[in-house]
């Protein structure tokens, strides 16, 4: 019998530390071979992690509610094999998951940086005033113009002024000190931690709002037919067992926009000076989670039927709310939709989601009085707004693009072919 230590792993998504959820096992417990021992929260969803190991559980290391850095032992398995990780003392190789690969570990211990950078680079940015040499490319020179950053402020121990070091240093500028803590009353106060996809939307949040000049379209539409489509499909058997919405409508709408201005879907390339005309659409749907805010994605929706989307969607929006997407499919997002009506809100200006160029936000569907045909009736409307980069996008390509979008809604006769 030998006692082994089970590593917290990097569950494939590159991060450096977790939140232990929950232990499925307790001290004493006999376990086989990849059955479930816990459950971690990353920055992006929730994930079980099975046992590399079969034996009893002699300890668990970590309590439940701790962040910890992957490679930090976990757990102590008595165990009769006698594994390669045991074999070698020295290393602090993770033990081999199911489903997970083998990964060299920096022993847990972070990096500690000498300022807030958003865009970690890996290297030292201090923030102060310095008169000696400034080395940066003309580019970083003109971003930091436009940011309003003074580049003496700027001291990179690694080398030339980066892209990334004047982004930091904005978003440095632009951080607001709270009051002292004597102006509050403790004794009412509740102190929420910043961490997990909290952590991680605020993180890309900021990146985004700092690099992206966002602009925002908005406009409103009736949508009597879009309503009248949705109770169609409801009663049709092609859409057995799928929940149609007028997300789903808008989806479609949105997909097919993006076929016909694919510039809409690009990405900008600040490494290569490229922008990136994706010639696939990996629709994103911002959801409202227990663990907060999630953009999982539907991959390749442009190649579905308008059942198959009306799955996908189904099946995104369940497994978002239980806090169970997995990983992979919170990745490659391309264009996103946020719809903010079901919470009675009739429209807001989104932050795009970083490396995207355009997100559609949905306002509530509400009854209004709507000129047609020269004469006043009660319709259902709804405000759309398309926030898009504006180093990509031009005023008129975003117009015509929220335009086309409302026109398929207006009429969505359109979505029912498929070319």
């Amino acid at each position: 019998m030998a006692e082994q230590q089970f590593r917290l792993p990097d569950v494939g998504e590159g991060l450096t530390e977790a939140e232990i959820l929950r232990w499925y096992v307790q001290p004493g417990d006999v376990i086989t071979l990849n059955q479930m021992i816990c459950e971690i929260e990353t920055a992006k969803a929730a994930v079980e992690l099975p046992s590399p190991f079969a034996g009893t559980v002699t300890s668990l290391l970590v309590p439940a509610g701790e962040t910890i850095a992957v490679g930090t032992p976990i757990i102590s398995i008595e165990s009769e094999v006698v594994t390669t990780a045991e074999a070698e003392p020295s290393s602090t190789r993770t033990a081999v998951l199911v489903g997970y690969g083998v990964k060299e570990q920096s022993g847990g211990v972070r990096r500690q940086r000498r300022a807030v950078n958003p865009i970690d680079d890996g290297e030292s940015v201090v923030f102060e005033r310095h008169d000696g040499p400034i080395v940066a490319k003309p580019p970083v020179r003109k971003l930091a113009r436009d940011l309003g950053v003074d580049l003496r402020r700027i001291r990179n121990t690694g080398g030339p002024v980066s892209r990334n070091d004047v982004m930091a240093a904005s978003v440095s500028s632009h951080i607001v000190e709270a009051p002292a803590a004597t102006s509050y009353d403790a004794t009412r106060e509740e102190r929420l931690p910043i961490k997990g996809v909290v952590k991680e939307m605020a993180k890309a949040m900021s990146t985004s709002a700092f690099t992206a000049p966002h602009v925002a379209v908005w406009l409103k539409v009736d949508v009597t037919r879009t309503l009248k489509l949705v109770q169609r499909l409801r009663k049709d058997s092609d859409f057995e067992g799928v929940r149609v919405s007028p997300l789903l409508i808008v989806a479609a709408a949105l997909i097919k926009t993006v076929q016909e201005f694919p510039k809409i879907n690009s990405s900008w390339d600040e490494a290569n000076q490229e922008i990136i005309v994706r010639g696939y659409v990996n629709l994103g749907i911002a959801a409202a989670t227990p663990r907060g805010l999630l953009v999982p994605v539907i991959h390749e929706s442009e190649s579905m039927s308008l059942p198959d989307l009306g799955r996908a969607l189904m099946a995104l929006v369940d497994t978002s709310r239980e806090g169970r997407t997995p990983p992979e499919k919170m990745k490659d997002g391309t264009i996103t939709i946020t719809n903010v009506g079901v919470l009675g809100v009739d429209g807001g200006t989104p932050i795009l989601p970083p490396g995207q160029a355009g997100i559609l936000a949905i306002g509530q569907i509400s009854d209004a009085a709507w000129v047609r045909k020269g004469k006043i009736k009660i319709r259902p409307v709804c405000e759309l707004t398309l926030s898009f980069d504006h180093r990509m996008i031009d005023g008129e390509l975003g117009s015509r693009v929220l335009a086309r979008v409302a026109e398929l809604l207006e009429d969505p006769a359109e979505l029912l072919t498929k070319e």
